[in-house]
Parts: structure tokens; sequence; C-alpha cells
């Protein structure tokens, strides 16, 4: 197992974000209790948790406002972290202890490339922009997705995942992908 995933997660995301305007920054987004700007906080923010947690080192608990800067920098900072403790020596056969339980390297790295990949998708559908991302990508994902997540992850309204949903006939994987999440397409 390699970083390629989440390199290419991150990619389809980078472009998309740098798609967002300051004006769309208050726009709904598929997660209900966000807007583009807390979608924006949290997908850059996360990076900092999945990299405490490859490392072992503590997490910044700071709450800082990405998407009032230049966000676009902060995510290829961020990210580059990212990406660089994945890339560790022995991180992909290590077991990691994350707050939810116990997984190897090469699991986490999947799950940190889909929920990169899935918000990048969030962030296309609240701005307008094509969420055809990654063909072959998103249909990995959505592989895995269908082999690991199991019903008790999912609750209405919950933290997590959502009951999954019907994509339309015809719809590309991505979409598909993110009505298996629990997305509306």
């Amino acid at each position: 197992m390699t970083t390629q995933p989440l390199e290419e997660a991150i990619a389809s995301t980078r472009g998309v974000l740098a798609g967002v305007t300051k004006q769309e920054l208050g726009n709904d987004t598929p997660c209900a209790k966000w807007k583009v700007s807390d979608l924006i906080n949290h997908i850059i923010g996360a990076q900092g948790f999945f990299t405490a947690s490859v490392t072992g080192t503590p997490l910044d608990d700071g709450d800082s406002d990405f998407a009032a800067t230049d966000y676009v920098s902060a995510f290829e900072e961020h990210t580059g972290r990212c990406l660089t403790a994945f890339q560790g020596d022995g991180v992909m056969e290590r077991m990691l202890t994350l707050p939810f339980g116990t997984m190897p390297g090469s699991a986490f790295v999947m799950l940190a490339a889909t929920d990169m990949f899935t918000h990048g998708w969030d962030l296309a559908k609240a701005t307008g922009q094509d969420t055809d991302l990654a063909p072959e990508l998103s249909a990995t994902l959505l592989a895995g997705a269908r082999q690991s997540i199991m019903p008790e992850f999912r609750s209405e309204g919950g933290d997590v995942f959502g009951p999954e949903k019907q994509a339309p006939a015809g719809a590309s994987n991505a979409d598909q992908l993110a009505a298996f999440l629990g997305r509306t397409v």
C-alpha cells in the first residue's frame, strides 16, 4: 500500500478548493451543519488529526479559521505534512491507535483518502462545480467504503455517516460514493 490514493484525493480536492470564491463561503453544503467556510476549516483541520494520529504527537487544538485566510496555501501546507507522515518508514504496516480503535496504517490512509475526496465532492456540490471527480479513484474508494462501513456507523443526522441514499441512474462514481456515504446527489 502506498499513499497514492491520498495523493490523488488531495489533488482532486485541491482543484475544487481552488475554484471556491470568497462569495461562496456562506453557501450551504451537503453536510447539514456546515457552510462552505466550515467545510474548508474541517478539510484543512482534519489533516492535523491524521498527522497526529500517524506520528503519535499531540493534536494541536487550535481552532483556526482557514477559510478567512489563503485557504489554498493552508491546504497545501497541511496536506503536505499529512502526506509526509503517512510516507514515514513502516507507517503502512504499523497498527495505529485512534480515538475509535486500532487499525493498520494502510487502512487509515484509505480512510483519510475517502474523507478528503468526499469532502472535496461536498465542496464541489456546494459551489456548483462538477462533481464527476477522479472516476478511477472514486470507484476504488467506493469499493473500499462498501467493505468497511458497517450499518452501526450510520445514523440519521449522524456525525459520521448518514443512511445510504440512492444515486440516480447513470450517476458518476463520485456521485455514487457520495450517495453511499449518505449524501443526496
